[in-house]
């Protein structure tokens, strides 16, 4: 069940994750059923479940590093059930387009074949179909771990199919992508420079949140100068100016060096205690 842990206990975290996964649907479901989803309900909800989709890939990818920087090995135990919640709300977001089509199965196929933010991601929503099937526990015993583990890290790739997709159908406000586009790169980035079962040293993280927070901006700065008519050096000299608001950028900084501190906890709490400990 998935509220209890690997000993077959009940687990309050995991009942906890588990019913949070649902409250996206079914304030989705609440919207539909109160008519507030707008003039184009069936395109505001397709928008909804595909965006919930990509963060609960995006959370998923980060269940590793909070398990590491937060020293606490049971928060790898909520990895499959956002995984599989990710693929869930891929294929409701499906669904959903499908709807909007008067659920034209055909026209479906079609504008995936025609459109490539489509083509992306319907090949993103086959990944997270394989990796949502094989997360059982007879997956890995058939498998073999060695296997298992080789399959589950296409969610990197698969992410960055995700992000695309959002980026290319999200045309001109793309905020949200951008600040997602920005926590990958630092979750790629964390992976990338994490020792084998540890958090990376504090130095390490806090260059990693630098680094994600100038990738977040050249992000940013590319998409605008290659897909828009907008100045990418006006959109590049915003990150600068507080009046605008946040942008992506800081927003990735702030949070990169959030996890640094967070790091840091276990660091001062053993080094006072040996300072408590008798001679």
């Amino acid at each position: 069940m998935p509220w209890r842990d690997r000993s077959g206990a009940f687990s309050p975290l995991k009942a906890l994750v588990f019913a949070g996964l649902f409250v996206p649907a079914l304030l989705l479901a609440a919207e539909a059923w109160q008519a507030a989803l707008g003039p184009k309900p069936w395109q505001a909800a397709t928008h909804e479940s595909g965006t919930w989709a990509i963060r609960f890939l995006l959370l998923s990818l980060a269940v590793t590093p909070a398990r590491q920087v937060l020293r606490q090995a049971r928060i790898a135990e909520l990895r499959r059930m956002i995984g599989v919640a990710c693929f869930a709300y891929a294929a409701l977001h499906l669904v959903l387009y499908a709807g909007d089509l008067a659920f034209d199965w055909a026209r479906v196929a079609s504008e995936i074949l025609r459109r490539i933010y489509l083509t992306i991601g319907f090949v993103a929503l086959i990944g997270l179909s394989a990796l949502a099937v094989t997360s059982t526990d007879g997956a890995v015993r058939w498998m073999g771990g060695a296997g298992w583990r080789r399959l589950h890290r296409l969610a990197y790739p698969i992410g960055a199919l995700a992000l695309v997709h959002f980026t290319l159908q999200s045309k001109a406000d793309v905020t949200e992508p951008m600040l997602m586009a920005g926590l990958y790169a630092w979750l790629m980035g964390y992976r990338a420079g994490a020792p084998e079962g540890g958090a990376p040293s504090l130095p390490r993280m806090f260059g990693l949140a630098l680094g994600a927070g100038v990738a977040t901006a050249g992000i940013e700065f590319t998409w605008y100068g290659l897909a828009t008519g907008i100045d990418p050096w006006r959109v590049l000299e915003a990150n600068l100016v507080i009046e605008f608001g946040p942008r992506p950028a800081v927003w990735v900084l702030v949070a990169g060096l959030a996890a640094m501190a967070l790091r840091a906890v276990p660091r001062m709490h053993r080094r006072r205690s040996r300072r408590a400990a008798p001679a």
